[in-house]
């Protein structure tokens, strides 16, 4: 009787054993094929950007929802038609080691994490290059999950990889946020000093570039006395910041 229902159960077995591989080896496939889905059109878009214009981000649409009005203020503009000046503030402002990093300042980083521990009470000092702001920009969303924070390095990786240094503060410069509903260097030269971005002062740069932290709550149009030390501070720096082309 033993022998018998051992005899019975054996292709029982067989049969859920092949099911479970048949289901496992559907799972391989669909993780493979979302992995592939995922790692080519998210290089595709990074390489198809790198030769077209950004004139639409994601923060942009999300703004529209949470500002008093419904505002998208933004034209797209060569580098070459900048004033030479705006790179020089942001990098002064944001990101000293802009031209010698590969898209993270781990200096930077292991600072800002020893000081916000030592001071948790005061705001935290963040550490994200402008490779990592363009990242979030053009391809993500604003937040400060994991998940966000794994695809801002993972987009910084491949910017640097496909993209010059140029294009990146290129994108950068025509896509930050740089006031309510303002995007970009030639929209808050229009709207704060009635000029073109390439007719900006060294001086009108700092004073942008100061903003950058939070430019919902700091204006380049009427800057507090705040703002104008920090826009001294970083006129001083520039001195020192070497430009793209050199």
């Amino acid at each position: 009787m033993v022998i018998v229902e051992r005899e019975q159960t054996r292709p029982k077995v067989k049969i859920e054993n092949l099911i479970l591989k048949s289901f496992l080896k559907r799972i391989r496939k669909i993780v493979q094929w979302t992995l592939a889905i995922f790692f080519g059109t998210t290089i595709l878009a990074v390489v198809v950007l790198k030769f077209l214009p950004v004139y639409y981000t994601p923060l942009m649409f999300i703004r529209l929802f949470q500002l008093d009005e419904m505002k998208m203020s933004h034209t797209w503009v060569p580098l070459e038609e900048m004033s030479p000046n705006m790179p020089k503030a942001v990098m002064a402002s944001e990101d000293a080691k802009f031209l010698d990093h590969w898209g993270f300042d781990f200096e930077a980083i292991q600072y800002a994490r020893e000081r916000n521990a030592k001071h948790p009470e005061k705001n935290k000092l963040g550490a994200s290059t402008i490779s990592q702001q363009t990242a979030k920009n053009v391809f993500l969303w604003p937040g400060r999950s994991w998940l966000r924070k794994g695809l801002e390095a993972y987009f910084t990786v491949l910017i640097e990889v496909f993209w010059s240094k140029e294009r990146i503060m290129e994108v950068y410069l025509n896509s930050i946020e740089m006031g309510p509903g303002i995007y970009g260097v030639q929209a808050v030269a229009n709207e704060h000093f009635g000029c073109d971005a390439k007719d900006l002062s060294a001086s009108q740069c700092a004073l942008i570039a100061a903003t950058l932290p939070n430019p919902r709550r700091f204006s380049s149009k009427n800057p507090s006395k705040y703002m104008k030390k920090r826009q001294r501070q970083i006129l001083a720096n520039m001195k020192y910041v070497k430009l793209l082309n050199d």
